[in-house]
């Protein structure tokens, strides 16, 4: 009886043993894989916050350094110029109303009483209206040009900088309008629309 306690003993001993070592193992693998996945994941974390700082003050450098912000600005200026040359072309302005009513003066002054209806109207009336159509033509070739300058820009500007949408259809406005400017103008210079009633 004393060899089987002595056996049973030491059997015993041995499994609490191996117990114990397979549970040592178990935790030091579990810490392991804690350690490595804790820093992963706090590199990772630190890689992204880093990014996003870089972002932030790229972005924080360029509105500071003016460039993207003065460009804005610039365009949508001349688009909104643009339109409203043409607007004025259009309707008319302060400098074509008084460089007619000058041109009729003129033309009040040099024609004599005695000289033909004809010639009084061409004098007086017709020198003044084609005052008004060449000014008018001025303010609509200055909303053309202007809006095709707005339009163009990103071309010569920074490569993959897109332009607002509102700047495109203000410019696009302009254009329009100018066109249509011209296109009154000389048909008012040339007499096919509006013209001097024949005397």
């Amino acid at each position: 009886m004393g060899t089987r306690t002595a056996d049973e003993t030491a059997t015993a001993d041995a499994t609490a043993q191996a117990t114990t070592d397979t549970t040592a193992d178990t935790t030091a693998e579990e810490k392991d894989e804690t350690g490595t996945t804790g820093e992963t994941g706090t590199t990772d974390e630190a890689g992204a916050t880093d990014e996003a700082a870089a972002a932030d003050d790229a972005e924080a450098g360029d509105a500071e350094g003016g460039k993207p912000a003065a460009s804005g600005v610039g365009q949508g200026a001349g688009a909104v110029v643009s339109a409203a040359l043409g607007l004025i072309s259009l309707s008319g302005s302060w400098v074509g109303t008084v460089a007619a009513a000058r041109e009729q003066l003129i033309g009040q002054l040099r024609t004599s009483t005695s000289a033909s209806v004809a010639t009084q109207l061409k004098e007086v009336y017709g020198d003044s209206w084609h005052t008004t159509a060449v000014c008018g033509g001025l303010f609509a070739l200055l909303a053309l040009v202007v809006g095709v300058a707005v339009l163009a820009r990103p071309a010569f500007g920074s490569p993959g900088r897109a332009q607002a949408a509102w700047i495109k259809s203000v410019s696009w406005a302009g254009v329009i309008l100018g066109v249509i400017g011209l296109l009154l103008a000389v048909l008012k210079f040339s007499d096919a629309l509006l013209a001097l009633p024949s005397a």
